[in-house]
């Protein structure tokens, strides 16, 4: 086979496949560990949400530096890295988690960065998009059978299984990483002083571009409904290994199971309907927040509804996730100055990565001050709010696009 499927990059997908199964498993039994441990759902959101929260941070420079260094080289240091986290787990309580869960964010922040620019700069502009279509899609499968996984192996007290899992997770991600080949074109055209001028002229921009954050519509509009809907998502990915235990016939894996697949799903039955044309289609980004509300509402009255809602909040909520961040991300590629594009996409990711850290660091508290149920019908309003925010901006961003 050749182009986006030839052995070089089926082997880079297969490392991301290995990568992101880690944390399929992980999102299960941190918050089951965090519990019969005796820590709040204050204490499990914060351990939970440092791991995007360090991403964020650091995802603005990770180009930088891939730039600089190279993709492999930047690769292999982070799977060391990666391995050293998950050896962590195996062997400490929640503050060893909190650590590991940092160094975890700063991996991924790299790594998802060195992959995608190395499948892009490796491949002919033609083939690009099969390439990160085939890398997202392998991100997102360990998270059908992951959280099946996790339950299988987490016994309360005895965490042998599970230390035996993150090990020979950590061995085959490592392996395959450092057989892996990624085609680097930027390798002998440049001295390390032109590298050194061109990262620093590209941390200057990356500075710039946060003047002009809050001042562009497009990108506010959009940063906002990413914002608070990535906190609905991350509030669903702490708690609801805790949640299930609470609801008759409910099961955390098989929740978190539907949730994924239905992403891997709707990404390629809908994909001919996310609209393409720059345009702000403010009635079917309302219909994506009115699915992710009805969504939210629905996991919160499986508490006394039972399992049917619990379900049926797993299946819409993975639809508004496959819709969303595709539709705002298409959107802005068509609307923001070509010359700050790329940075500016960079911000508005990081909003998403804020945003699922958020939702273990504000939801914790809010459950421990009520309950499950209600955090979650806290999360339906969220999106009733940013179905109005939606509709109200449509005039705003019409006139500012004519502008």
């Amino acid at each position: 086979m050749k182009g986006a499927l030839a052995w070089p990059f089926l082997r880079l997908y297969v490392l991301t496949l290995f990568y992101f199964s880690a944390n399929s498993i992980l999102n299960v039994i941190i918050p089951l560990q965090g519990s019969s441990l005796g820590a709040s759902n204050t204490t499990i959101g914060i351990v939970m949400g440092a791991y995007l929260f360090t991403t964020m941070l650091l995802r603005p420079w990770a180009g930088h530096i891939i730039q600089k260094r190279g993709p492999i080289k930047v690769l292999r240091t982070i799977l060391i890295l990666n391995g050293a986290a998950l050896i962590l787990y195996t062997f400490t309580g929640l503050e060893g988690y909190f650590v590991a869960r940092m160094l975890q964010g700063v991996c991924t922040a790299f790594f998802s960065m060195a992959l995608q620019l190395g499948i892009i700069d490796a491949l002919p502009e033609k083939e690009r998009s099969q390439g990160i279509s085939m890398y997202s899609l392998c991100a997102y499968l360990p998270g059908i059978v992951g959280p099946l996984l996790a339950l299988g192996i987490w016994q309360p007290g005895e965490m042998g299984s599970f230390a035996v899992t993150m090990i020979a997770i950590a061995i085959l991600t490592g392996v395959v990483g450092f057989t892996a080949k990624i085609d680097d074109p930027s390798d002998g055209q440049a001295g390390a002083g032109g590298q050194g001028q061109a990262n620093a002229n590209g941390k200057a921009e990356t500075f710039s571009a946060f003047g002009p954050f809050f001042k562009n519509p497009h990108l506010l509009a959009c940063s906002v409904l990413m914002l608070t809907s990535s906190l609905v998502f991350g509030a669903v990915t702490a708690f609801i290994p805790l949640y299930a235990l609470q609801i008759a016939g409910g099961h955390a894996g098989v929740f978190l199971m539907l949730q994924a697949g239905t992403v891997v799903l709707a990404r390629f039955v809908l994909r001919k309907k996310i609209p393409s044309d720059g345009k702000w289609r403010a009635s079917f980004i309302m219909g994506v927040m009115l699915i992710l509300a009805v969504a939210a509402q629905s996991v919160s009255l499986s508490a006394a509804g039972g399992f049917v809602f619990f379900y049926v909040g797993a299946v819409l909520m993975g639809i508004a996730q496959a819709l969303l961040y595709p539709t705002l991300t298409t959107y802005l590629t068509f609307v923001l100055p070509q010359a700050s594009r790329n940075v500016l996409i960079g911000l508005f990711i990081a909003t998403a990565d804020l945003g699922v850290s958020l939702g273990g660091i504000i939801m914790g508290p809010v459950a421990d001050l009520s309950s499950y149920s209600f955090m979650y019908m806290l999360c339906a309003l969220l999106g009733v709010a940013m179905t109005l925010f939606a509709y109200e901006r449509r005039k705003a961003l019409t006139e500012a696009k004519a502008a």
